[in-house]
């Protein structure tokens, strides 16, 4: 189950980084805060779950 997480997690992260860049070259300011939320979301969601050890 922790691979599971780990691989979201990575996911998560390859996801906003490709927003962020697609938004930048559309010149897309909210796709670009989407991809910034997403990032920061899948950090959190990683620690919060290496954390707790599940």
């Amino acid at each position: 189950m922790r691979y599971v997480l780990i691989v979201l997690t990575i996911l998560g992260v390859a996801l906003g980084i490709a927003a962020v860049v697609l938004g930048g070259a559309d010149d897309s300011p909210g796709l670009q805060l989407i991809g910034v939320l997403l990032v920061i979301g899948a950090v959190v969601f990683g620690i919060r779950n290496l954390r707790r050890g599940t």
